[in-house]
């Protein structure tokens, strides 16, 4: 099964990465400007003359062009500014990435685990000695504001970091054997050659929370970055060349996401898909991979619930509901997509969450004191206006927000809702973006109801005093992350992923690793012998 059908269809507001746009259709309206304004063009100098700012395809070690030499406008989300035009490649150049990640593979699966650390290392190194000029990459491209954009680089480094310590800790077993002359004992190995397939809204983390396990493992890698936000998977590519990882194992291809996407499911060399994205494509990838009967895991949407309970510390309940709402505009994964508030303290959490958000200062990620940037697209903004339309038209009050931002192109007011029902879009479905809907509850067995009303299964918040609470709740919710009196749990040494429709696997900490790695049994006979 190929992609081409889905990838005929633009997937837009969540992680949507398999669009079928050509590289003139991102200049989704006519109010672009193609003129750098002096501010980005300082920026993009320096980075240009740091050597970040690449804009060709990493195969085999060397930065090329798309072989019919078509190019990809990337923009500035907050401005429409063109930041740079990248290499649209295909089908062709992404079989040759394969090619040249298979061939790599035999070498590099057969270094130490030490050596492969010191790579991993001296990358981590390297990224974090290049952490501004990669957070300002990330809020050029994404438009996110600065500090997140830098704290991005930070999380995403330390997969890096970390990965490179778990490389010299994967351990075999000794079985006892049920015969006196046998032997038994298994192996874990590399699976192969993984295709990375990532989002735009973590254009970084997302790369180095994949690669960072596989390459550890000893697997060799072929990325496809978002055509949203390509320069910073390129510019951390060129680190890891920078850093030593040896030509080949480390391939960059972004372009036409049908041909790329179809490249990757149907090539026997690859062994292993690795996705952060929608639902929808999710279950085409899975498909699209059984033909050759891949390894496979899977990081898919969410629609959160944030639970405050009566006994909660409201104060708590406030700052961990903004920070699970809000970061990134709303434009993340494990996003507090719907807020549950116990009727005894609704009125209150409504009254101080508003307060709160109407506080957040709203802006182009280089401004001073900015909190909240742009949503990605035009396409991103219209999705979160119908869901919006959607609520009021179904009996919901805005409390705050609820329309465009003065600022233009596709800013949009943080935004809370009340009166919110759980038949409504914005209930049902990923908002993703700065939209908090509030829901009313009575009893802790209908907030649980509540939340686990959904095919969604990733993240879940809940704010509580009472530890029997803590426990029952947290049991209960059928969710892979639950953040108990906290909106911001990801780390790179705890597990992370869903169940249900949000994915199979897990990324991050030690089980990170099984993703990338085969477990042989081996039996030897004839022990006894002298």
């Amino acid at each position: 099964m190929t992609l081409s059908g889905v990838a005929r269809v633009a997937f837009v507001g969540s992680r949507r990465i398999f669009a079928s746009h050509l590289p003139s259709m991102q200049s989704y309206t006519p109010a672009f400007s193609r003129q750098m304004s002096v501010g980005m063009k300082s920026v993009t100098d320096r980075l240009r003359d740091s050597g970040l700012l690449r804009t060709q395809g990493l195969i085999g070690g060397k930065w090329i062009d798309a072989y019919d030499g078509k190019t990809l406008e990337v923009h500035n989300p907050a401005t429409g500014e063109v930041i740079a035009n990248v290499s649209c490649m295909g089908g062709k150049e992404t079989k040759d990435a394969i090619s040249s990640a298979f061939d790599a593979f035999n070498s590099w699966s057969k270094l130490t685990a030490a050596e492969r650390s010191k790579g991993l290392r001296k990358w981590y190194d390297l990224l974090m000695a290049h952490k501004e000029e990669l957070g300002q990459l990330i809020t050029l491209e994404q438009g996110k504001p600065l500090k997140e954009a830098v704290g991005e680089v930070d999380y995403g480094a330390k997969f890096i970091e970390f990965y490179a310590e778990e490389a010299k800790r994967v351990y075999g077993e000794i079985i006892p054997a049920t015969l006196p002359d046998r032997r038994l004992f298994v192996l874990k190995q590399p699976v192969g050659v993984a295709g990375a397939i990532t989002p735009w809204n973590f254009p970084l983390a997302m790369i180095t929370r994949k690669v960072g396990p596989a390459l550890a493992c000893g697997c060799t890698v072929v990325v496809k970055p978002s055509e949203f936000t390509p320069l910073s998977a390129l510019a951390a590519a060129e680190l890891a060349l920078q850093a030593g990882i040896p030509p080949g194992v480390v391939n960059v291809v972004m372009g036409n996401a049908p041909d790329i996407g179809d490249a990757l499911l149907t090539s026997p060399q690859v062994r292993k898909i690795t996705f952060t994205g929608s639902t929808a494509v999710g279950k085409k990838l899975m498909a699209g991979a059984a033909g050759t009967v891949k390894k496979v895991s899977l990081e898919l949407g969410g629609n959160a619930p944030c639970i405050v309970f009566d006994d909660a510390d409201l104060n708590v309940a406030v700052n961990g509901a903004l920070a699970a709402k809000f970061r990134n505009s709303g434009q993340t994964c494990v996003c507090a997509n719907r807020v549950l508030v116990q009727e005894g303290i609704y009125e209150k959490f409504a009254d101080a969450f508003s307060k709160a958000v109407k506080n957040l200062k709203v802006g182009d990620g280089f401004g001073e004191g900015v909190v909240q940037g742009p949503l990605i697209n035009k396409a991103a903004l219209e999705k979160v206006e119908t869901f919006v339309e959607d609520a009021v038209s179904k009996g919901a009050k805005v409390l705050l927000g609820g329309r465009r931002h003065s600022l233009g192109m596709t800013f949009y007011e943080p935004t809370v809702l009340s009166n919110v029902k759980s038949e409504m879009l914005v209930s049902r479905e990923e908002v993703f973006g700065p939209v908090a809907p509030l829901l009313c509850f009575k009893t802790e067995e209908e907030a649980i109801h509540m939340a686990n009303d959904t095919n969604a299964g990733l993240a879940a918040y809940i704010f509580t005093n009472n530890l029997q609470r803590t426990w029952r709740v947290s049991e209960a919710l059928e969710y892979g992350l639950v953040g108990v009196n906290e909106g911001l749990i990801s780390t790179e040494v705890a597990p992370f992923g869903g169940v249900k429709q949000s994915g199979l696997g897990r990324e991050g900490s030690k089980y990170g690793m099984d993703e990338f790695l085969e477990i042989k049994y081996v039996c030897l006979g004839d022990m006894n012998r002298k």
